[in-house]
């Protein structure tokens, strides 16, 4: 991608060089890289860090922390995404007589507060629609890039705009929505609900990709290819086949690599909110 020269955003709290210090319980320290990626991108895991909330506890301290040039280009590159965001979206919502709120973004290392409960890295980047902040533990990059050989910055992009995606959900009332059906169904029911969110979530990350690189023309086909190549390897029976080798159905909250790339691919072609309804479609036709 060609940031060159772009803004970064002020709406940003680094909380990177905070350490967790001591901990009790938690999601457990062996979490392996698998239990991150089933995490990736997901949407607003309010239970799970709620639970890890009452489990845990930690002494956060501040200390003279060196980062590496990767890492600070990495956070660099995170804050230019969120303005690049913002832009798009406030541009967006106004076309529809909304105003845009922008979504705060926290960088953090390992654990760290958040409303939604206590962040740990290992649920990977999420979005709490308690704080309306986006949380993202910038070592996940290279989790991404070693666990599942997905790697460029519209990739990385994506992870991001994905995220800001499900709070344009929230400002939207779709978030909410979905969560009081979801509270009201049964499993198979919630997980597919679950479904239709990420999607579209995908599908406003499109969006935004596709109106940024129409205002500074920052993406190019290689930058498309790696986007692409992410959204079919963070498919639900993508990563069952690689974690457990064999795929059951019932338990998608994500969607599948053709789903998740084709809804990815949609926004990139419309650039609009209009084709982005994954929710009056059948199930079996997302």
């Amino acid at each position: 991608m060609n940031l060159e020269g772009r803004r970064e955003s002020t709406n940003v709290d680094d909380r990177r060089g905070m350490s967790g210090g001591k901990m009790i319980g938690g999601l457990g320290g062996g979490a392996i890289v698998i239990a991150i990626i089933v995490m990736l991108l997901g949407g607003d895991p309010t239970a799970v860090l709620e639970q890890a909330a009452n489990q845990t506890t930690t002494e956060q301290t501040t200390g003279n922390v060196e980062f590496s040039q990767e890492e600070q280009e990495l956070a660099v590159f995170a804050k230019k995404i969120l303005a690049a965001t913002e832009d798009v979206w406030t541009a967006q919502f106004a076309k529809y007589g909304y105003e845009y709120q922008a979504p705060k973004m926290v960088l953090y290392t390992g654990t760290t507060s958040s409303g939604c409960g206590t962040a740990n890295s290992s649920v990977g980047p999420f979005y709490c629609s308690g704080d309306q902040t986006v949380y993202l533990d910038l070592s996940f990059f290279s989790s991404m890039k070693q666990s599942l050989g997905a790697d460029g910055d519209l990739a990385y992009a994506y992870v991001i705009a994905h995220e800001v995606g499900h709070h344009v959900q929230y400002l939207l009332g779709t978030l909410n929505q979905a969560h009081q059906q979801m509270a009201r169904s049964n499993k198979t029911q919630s997980n597919q609900i679950s479904v239709r969110l990420e999607l579209q979530a995908d599908y406003y990350a499109g969006v935004w990709a596709n109106n940024d690189d129409a205002k500074y023309n920052s993406i190019d086909d290689r930058d498309i290819a790696n986007a692409l190549d992410c959204a079919s390897k963070i498919g639900d029976d993508y990563l069952q086949k690689k974690s457990q080798g064999y795929v059951v159905n019932d338990s998608f909250t994500h969607g599948t690599a053709q789903q998740r790339y084709n809804w990815l691919k949609k926004g990139m072609t419309y650039g609009d909110l209009e084709h982005g309804d994954s929710f009056t479609p059948s199930y079996n036709r997302l």
